[in-house]
C-alpha cells in the first residue's frame, strides 16, 4: 500500500529521506483514540513493513493535545448496538493489533507529546521507543475513575515493563495527573522540551541520527531490545483485555437500563 492511496481520515502522514511523520489529527474534534484512528494507524504501520528504506516512524498529536484516550461513547454506542459485547471485543482487538505492531516496528519509534496524553494515548507514546514531551505534557489513566478496567491494547503490561510496577500501581489506582517532570523521574519521558520548537528539534536530532544507522544492525538491535525487554509470556492476559472491557460496559449498561 502506498502512502498515495492510503485514505487516511485522522492521519497526516509525510515522508522525509529515511523519517515517517504521522501526526494524528481531528477537523473540529477532539484526538481519540477511536476505530477510525486504530484503522488508519494499522494501515500505516502496514506500510512501514514494505519499507526497507524507512528508519524512523515519529508519532505526533496536534500542537494543543497527543491523544485523549479512547472514544467512550463510541464504545457505548457499539455496547447499545451489540448487548452480547461481541463488538466491543473487535474493537479491543484491533487496538492490541496497532500496540503489537508499534510494539514490533523494525524502525526506531518516536512519540513526540504535546499537552496531555490520556489512556489509550498513553499507551500509543509508551509503545514508542523513546518519548519526548513539553513542558505542559501531562500523562493520565483515567479507567478505574470511569468504572473501566485500565484493558486498551495490552498498555498495563507495556506500562509495568516500561515504567516499573509501584508507579503505575500509583498512576491507575489513583488516576491523577503525572506532569512533565514527574514523567521524565519516572521514564514516561526520555527528554522534556521547554516548548514546541525544542522538542522540534529534538526529535530532528534523534531521528536525523538513527537514520544514519545500518538497516541490518537496527533491525537486529530492535529485536533484541524487544527480546530482553519482554517479561515472559506465561502469564500474559492481555488477551484478556476485550473481554474485561466488554464485561464492565455491559454490566454498566444493564444497571443503567435497571434505574
Amino acid at each position: 500500500m502506498d502512502l498515495e492511496t492510503m485514505d487516511l481520515k485522522t492521519i497526516d502522514v509525510t515522508e522525509n529521506g529515511a523519517v515517517l511523520q504521522a501526526r494524528m489529527r481531528r477537523d473540529g474534534g477532539k484526538n481519540v483514540a477511536d476505530e477510525a484512528l486504530l484503522d488508519d494507524l494499522a494501515d500505516v504501520l502496514a506500510h512501514l513493513r514494505t519499507r526497507t528504506d524507512l528508519r524512523v516512524l515519529i508519532l505526533s498529536g496536534e500542537e494543543s493535545e497527543f491523544c485523549l484516550g479512547g472514544d467512550r461513547r463510541e464504545l457505548e454506542s457499539l455496547v447499545a448496538a451489540d448487548p452480547t459485547g461481541q463488538a466491543v471485543l473487535r474493537a479491543s482487538e484491533k487496538a492490541r493489533q496497532v500496540c503489537e505492531a508499534l510494539e514490533a516496528a523494525d524502525v526506531a519509534t518516536i512519540a513526540a507529546v504535546r499537552g496531555p496524553a490520556v489512556g489509550a494515548g498513553v499507551a500509543l507514546a509508551l509503545y514508542c521507543d523513546l518519548r519526548v514531551g513539553t513542558a505542559d505534557s501531562t500523562f493520565r489513566m483515567p479507567e478505574l475513575g470511569l468504572g473501566l478496567p485500565t484493558a486498551w491494547g495490552g498498555a498495563l503490561s507495556r506500562l509495568i515493563a516500561e515504567v516499573g510496577a509501584p508507579r503505575i500501581r500509583e498512576m491507575v489506582l489513583t488516576c491523577d495527573v503525572v506532569d512533565a517532570q514527574q514523567a521524565l523521574e519516572w521514564a514516561l519521558l526520555h527528554r522534556v522540551a521547554a516548548d514546541s520548537e525544542e522538542l522540534d528539534r529534538i526529535v530532528d536530532r534523534w531521528a536525523r541520527t538513527i537514520a544514519r544507522r545500518s538497516p541490518a544492525a537496527l533491525r537486529g538491535t530492535k529485536t533484541l531490545m524487544r527480546a530482553y525487554g519482554t517479561p515472559a509470556r506465561s502469564g500474559d492476559l492481555t488477551g484478556l483485555d476485550g473481554y474485561l472491557l466488554a464485561t464492565a460496559l455491559t454490566a454498566r449498561q444493564a444497571e443503567v437500563r435497571r434505574r
